[in-house]
């Protein structure tokens, strides 16, 4: 049985809210067919794999201040991506390509990022109705920041939490501490949405905070997942009672 509304919502931002880094091989077979004159005599979708496999492995490895240089990141990643092809015999791609590659897929992302149908709605209800909200998101205080002003949300949560201002981010135990605190509550008190396994279900679970995993595109929990979200939702619209 779904209980009742909480005290309180931590609310994730980057797919949760916004439409921001969803399937990125096809967004990276988008960008690599704008360079597919450059790339030759690779297909862009080959390209975009081998970017995609570098871009796994990274992050796998990745310390949390790479979050805060996602830019610079993007374009270790495709140079990632490129010695791989290279590696297995291939043409050797140029690091200036590289780095043209990894700042363009930057602007495509910006250039297509979207708030989900009915997420403002449901925020503006979740609030009416009394319940407080941390909008909790990871990230550059910069880019974040101008994603929270684009898109109308500062005023709709009664904190907001940027990993780059605040100096600390999920999962660590002290982001979701500092959120509760400041909304003036307790984990029994709290649910955390997002759609992070590890950031948003596991380390908020083990607080004792309710943890909702969104799955907007319905692709079901991985193959192999240990983890057991308290609840897994579409939209943030299904929070809402009807």
């Amino acid at each position: 049985m779904i209980p009742a509304l909480p005290r309180a919502m931590l609310i994730d931002m980057d797919d949760t809210i916004l439409s921001a880094y969803g399937k990125p091989e096809l967004a990276w077979t988008i960008i690599a067919t704008e360079f597919a004159g450059e790339i030759a005599p690779y297909e862009p979708q080959v390209v975009a794999a081998a970017i995609t496999g570098a871009a796994r492995q990274f992050w796998s490895n990745a310390g949390a201040e790479w979050r805060l240089k996602l830019i610079e990141a993007r374009q270790l990643v495709v140079k990632g991506g490129f010695a791989a092809l290279a590696a297995s015999g291939g043409r050797v791609l140029p690091d200036d390509l590289a780095v043209r590659i990894g700042d363009r897929f930057t602007v495509y992302r910006e250039e297509q990022m979207f708030v989900f149908p009915g997420a403002h709605e449901a925020i503006d209800e979740l609030k009416a109705r009394g319940v407080r909200l941390a909008l909790v998101t990871n990230g550059a205080a910069d880019m974040q920041r101008a994603k929270i002003e684009r898109f109308a949300l500062a005023h709709r949560f009664d904190h907001i939490q940027i990993e780059g201002e605040h100096g600390f981010g999920k999962p660590e135990e002290r982001a979701y501490r500092h959120a509760m605190e400041a909304l003036g509550v307790t984990p029994q008190d709290t649910w955390m949405v997002g759609d992070n396994l590890e950031w948003e279900i596991t380390a908020p679970q083990k607080l004792g905070i309710y943890a909702i995993w969104i799955d907007v595109h319905g692709d079901g929990l991985p193959e192999g997942s240990d983890v057991k979200p308290d609840r897994i939702i579409r939209s943030l619209t299904e929070l809402v009672p009807g």
